[in-house]
């Protein structure tokens, strides 16, 4: 697989990414593909051949083969790399399908667009983003449990015995270079755990951004309201000051029509 024209592609994805997205990208390309292109394929490269059993009957070093490995371990982290990456491209479409969206809207209104930044989350991009968050994680996660159901954990015994048909009976199986794999299930166990951290960390960040924003928003609110009523009352205390009090009248009739009046001017 073209492993550099994957990391070409997703390396859009990086201008619209957090600090934290730009950490897991460079986790998932440091460390996880480059490392799995460089070393872990070519050490998975031989367990086939060199997968031994200490019986000259046909048939019995394959199926032994197939029972300790249901799935290789190469296999699999091919597929888990290629999907916990796929997420991430629904953000690169979502900011083309505005980009496209925005040119459209500007060939028929000269002048005006309807995104000034295509590629800033906020709207229905913020959501996208979030999905594409959680997706991540629970594929990573998802991975790791595969990998420790199928292999019943994840170490890597060197001699296993296998009974199986067509073996005439319980026989020695070796695994080559089992310390090194060993080091390397470890290596991508761990590099796979950071990515979900990663994950969560950037989730946490988003949410804690969004309530903060909302929050913000509710207060200026409730500032401005209560600096229109504060302005409301002044004026209103500002137009009772200047009532006029007949002098001639008397002092009952004087406050009826004060009462009048005030009532008049709140209301106006």
């Amino acid at each position: 697989m073209n492993w550099a024209g994957l990391e070409v592609l997703l390396g859009g994805v990086s201008k619209y990414s957090t600090v934290f997205g730009r950490v897991w990208l460079s986790v998932v390309f440091i460390f996880r593909i480059l490392v799995f292109v460089v070393a872990a394929q070519p050490v998975w490269g031989d367990e086939t051949k060199d997968f031994v059993c200490n019986t000259a009957q046909p048939g019995c070093s394959t199926v032994c083969y197939n029972h300790i490995f249901p799935i290789s371990h190469a296999r699999l982290w091919a597929l888990q790399l290629i999907m916990v990456t796929c997420p991430s491209l629904l953000v690169v479409a979502h900011v083309k399908f505005r980009e496209q969206k925005n040119q459209k809207y500007t060939q028929l209104h000269t002048g005006k667009y309807l995104y000034a930044n295509p590629g800033r989350k906020r709207g229905g991009l913020w959501y996208t983003y979030l999905i594409s968050l959680i997706f991540k994680a629970a594929i990573d996660g998802a991975f790791l449990y595969i990998l420790y159901y199928v292999n019943d954990g994840y170490g890597l015994p060197s001699l296993s015995k296998c009974s199986l048909n067509p073996c005439p009976n319980t026989v020695d199986c070796f695994i080559s270079r089992p310390t090194e794999k060993r080091i390397f299930i470890i290596f991508m166990v761990v590099s796979s755990a950071l990515c979900i951290l990663m994950c969560i960390i950037e989730i946490i960040y988003l949410l804690f951004k969004r309530c903060h924003k909302l929050l913000r928003k509710h207060l200026d609110q409730e500032h401005m309201k209560s600096i229109e009523e504060h302005e409301l009352r002044v004026l209103s205390q500002s137009r009772a000051k200047y009532i006029r009090v007949d002098p001639t009248a008397s002092s009952t009739q004087s406050l009826n029509k004060f009462i009048k009046e005030l009532a008049i001017s709140e209301m106006s």
